[in-house]
């Protein structure tokens, strides 16, 4: 396949990683950020390096490209709208790399012409600062939907790898279930995944996630005890030292992808009349936070 022209939209930890890794394979990409910044520097595993790219912060700037990667969180997707409107057309998808289950609902909106695709990205990836981004997995691994654009995305990436699945509700509640506790907890004690190791903490996470699994059972997903045990190992054999994207959002002083996650599955849980108490004292408290109490 010919190199392929691709825009990201957002130049956080995600974004930085995965614009990169596109460029390593050979593509062309631009990166379209609002902060900016003369160049991309990446850590990873094998050390520091500069990935040379167009950084662009005017939606003027930007020409046709073949594939859109939206890396933003959800709760920011608003502001990419100019960027949207700027790369909208026929043939050219709209990859939404995000966590939560409402990928689609979030840029659809926003767009008059391009086809959505959802994916999940598993890998860890941190912003260290504007334009600095430290990849702590050696390789990223996404999954999309099956079919034509998920078959297509699969022969642009090498890197991430690219992986099309026939359940997409499936894989995106059990990414669900890993982010339902570790990142909410994380975020509310300020610590990385260390806090785990205490008895009492690791208890409350296990509820969690089992609140979890029934509520994404009645959304249509195929879970069981299985899943919510996953889901706890997930975080259980990463590094002690490794953060989650609530608890950087929360070290940089910004507000949290709390309602595209656990508010997500309390609005799930009440159209199901399903109780969920553990996730909605853990939205009550996310919500009280100085950084989302103020907006």
């Amino acid at each position: 396949m010919r190199a392929q022209r691709i825009a990201v939209i957002g130049g956080g930890a995600v974004g930085g990683a995965l614009a990169a890794a596109a460029q390593d394979t050979g593509h062309e990409v631009v990166l379209c950020v609002r902060t900016p910044f003369e160049v991309l520097v990446l850590d990873t595993p094998d050390g520091r390096r500069e990935v040379p790219m167009p950084i662009i912060t005017d939606p003027a700037q930007a020409g046709p490209v073949d594939w859109v990667l939206v890396t933003t969180k959800v709760q920011d997707v608003g502001g990419t709208g100019a960027w949207l409107r700027a790369f909208d057309a026929e043939n050219t998808p709209v990859v939404a790399v995000q966590n939560g289950v409402e990928h689609h609902d979030s840029l659809a909106p926003l767009l008059a012409r391009s086809p959505v695709l959802p994916a999940l990205l598993y890998g860890g990836t941190e912003r260290v600062r504007a334009g600095h981004v430290r990849r702590h997995s050696a390789k990223l691994r996404m999954v999309v939907p099956a079919g034509t654009l998920g078959e297509r995305l699969t022969a642009v990436l090498s890197d991430p790898e690219v992986t099309a699945t026939d359940d997409f509700r499936t894989d995106a509640w059990r990414k669900m279930l890993t982010n339902l506790a570790a990142n909410p907890i994380s975020a509310l004690t300020m610590r990385r995944l260390d806090v785990f190791a205490d008895g009492e903490v690791m208890a409350l996470a296990k509820a969690v996630v089992a609140e979890g699994v029934e509520v994404g059972r009645a959304e249509g997903a195929v879970l069981g005890t299985t899943d919510a045990e996953q889901a706890i190992k997930a975080f259980e054999v990463l590094a002690p030292g490794t953060g989650t994207s609530m608890l950087y959002d929360r070290e940089a002083g910004l507000r949290t992808e709390h309602e595209h996650i656990t508010g997500a599955l309390v609005r799930a849980a009440r159209r199901h009349g399903i109780p969920v108490p553990r996730n909605e004292t853990l939205l009550t408290l996310l919500r009280a936070l100085p950084e989302n109490a103020r907006r």
